[in-house]
């Protein structure tokens, strides 16, 4: 059955041109326009690739600290030992732990959003794999490290990841509708820059085939590649 959508959102929908492609600064007008539910909805930035998702060795994939970060400071739990202890704490770590951490995990708590942890701890953290799914600890996300104050810190100051699905889209958090157009802006372009460097070198041919902005309640905006990537990503 197709998907039904609310009157409001049928009314935001006739608001966006779907044959044309908006300039960043246009798009984030109007998706702020449009934005007229009782909460402050995030912008959600949907990046579509030119590579061969089926491929490994064209997984893109990383990480990249937003200058106004997302408009929300994430819950974050730390797996460390001796004096990476206070470095969580101090950061403003949620909880820390060892096995304390591990059985309350396994228990069934789940009050965090990201975790971090200390290589030689992922000994005991290694069995909750099934588990976790998603949430456990990643090297390449940044967050297996021997600098667990500065992973902490990073994530509360607006660190977010970015990881192709099998379509090979992006779907990645770029602020809140509340977030002035500058920086939106500025969230956006750090986040295109990340993604251009992140590009795979057997990679050929065009690399980014389409941008969107929408709101968690709104359509897609589609905006225009030239307008905010290089030339090389666009080739």
């Amino acid at each position: 059955m197709p998907r039904k959508h609310s009157r409001r959102y049928g009314e935001a929908r006739e608001q966006v041109d779907v044959r044309r492609d908006y300039t960043l600064d246009e798009a984030l007008e109007l998706l702020q326009e449009i934005a007229t539910v009782g909460f402050d909805e995030t912008v959600e930035c949907a990046i579509k690739l030119g590579v061969a998702a089926g491929k490994g060795d064209q997984n893109v994939r990383g990480t990249v600290v937003l200058p106004h970060g997302t408009g929300r400071v994430p819950r974050v739990a730390v797996f460390a030992e001796g004096e990476a202890v206070r470095d969580a704490e101090d950061a403003g770590a949620e909880r820390v732990g060892g096995e304390d951490l591990v059985e309350a995990i396994r228990d069934g708590w789940d009050e965090f959003d990201v975790l971090v942890a200390q290589p030689q701890m992922m000994r005991i953290v290694g069995p909750l794999g099934k588990q976790l799914g998603p949430r456990m600890p990643s090297k390449k996300a940044g967050n297996i490290t021997d600098d667990i104050g500065g992973a902490v810190e990073s994530l509360k100051s607006g660190k977010v990841e970015f990881k192709m699905d099998r379509g090979a889209v992006l779907h990645v958090p770029v602020g809140r509708v509340s977030f002035t157009r500058e920086q939106l802006s500025e969230n956006f372009r750090t986040l295109m820059d990340a993604v251009v460097a992140a590009r795979p070198a057997s990679a050929t041919g065009r690399y980014i085939r389409g941008i969107a902005l929408s709101s968690t309640m709104g359509p897609g905006i589609k905006v225009e590649v030239s307008d905010v990537v290089t030339r090389r990503a666009v080739a």
